[in-house]
């Protein structure tokens, strides 16, 4: 199938001009007159993943490889470490970041947690909740798998609640809701949502955004090649 063919359906399905402005979503590597034999699906590209691809595959990531512009090719270093294996292989890359974020992701992991969205506003989307802030954070520990979920507490009982996947407390100040989930959550961002009374509960980067393979591969089935879900690995430990 041609890599043309492929990137037209995706861009029907998320279009890539609905990305942030400093994203770098779309085709990252290869041509669409490539020929793709096999299709992969991860949250990143990182060597692991590359061991399993197949030469003349299309690698589908929600992070782009490639974020800010290059001004060498180290091949000894991230980056461009990866991106030689890939071209030597002929691996293709397509990201689908920021826009499948708006169109797809919130929506699917507020699903995951077992609620409804009722309003989406550019990258933060809202539900209805009405329950214990205790039972919703011991929920989110549980469904997302989260080891160990730092808090922000302002309220006891929340109503609406907000949810951005991957990074999103820059976004705080937008809130409009009594909790905010999203990831990578810094200090003063806390300090910032508890003196305007915004709970958080902090869904972490990978743990939220992992579901990408999965989200995405449920609108690759009727596709005559067969999509792989594969995963790049939390770098992150805890012990």
């Amino acid at each position: 199938m041609k890599l043309g063919a492929l990137y037209d359906f995706l861009d029907t399905l998320s279009p890539f001009a609905t990305q942030a402005s400093w994203d770098n979503s779309g085709l990252l590597i290869g041509s669409k007159d490539d020929e793709v034999e096999q299709i992969y699906l991860s949250l990143d590209v990182d060597s692991s993943l590359l061991e399993e691809v197949a030469a003349h595959s299309l690698i589908i990531t929600h992070h782009p490889l490639i974020f800010s512009g290059l001004k060498q090719l180290n091949f000894a270093k991230y980056p461009s470490n990866l991106i030689q294996r890939m071209v030597q292989k002929n691996i293709s890359l397509i990201a689908m970041h920021t826009n499948f974020d708006l169109s797809h992701l919130n929506a699917y992991v507020a699903s995951k947690l077992g609620f409804e969205i009722k309003e989406s506003r550019e990258f933060v989307s809202y539900f209805d909740v009405n329950q214990n802030f205790d039972d919703l954070a011991l929920h989110v520990k549980r469904v997302l798998g989260i080891e160990n979920v730092r808090l922000v507490r302002t309220k006891e009982w929340i109503g609406r609640c907000a949810i951005t996947t991957g990074s999103g407390g820059d976004l705080i100040s937008k809130i409009e809701a009594d909790c905010f989930l999203s990831g990578d959550l810094k200090y003063h961002q806390a300090l910032e949502a508890k003196e305007n009374n915004l709970s958080l509960i902090d869904i972490g980067h990978f743990e939220s955004e992992r579901y990408f393979p999965e989200c995405l591969g449920n609108y690759l089935k009727n596709l005559p090649l067969k999509a792989i879900m594969s995963n790049s690995k939390n770098p992150f430990e805890y012990k």
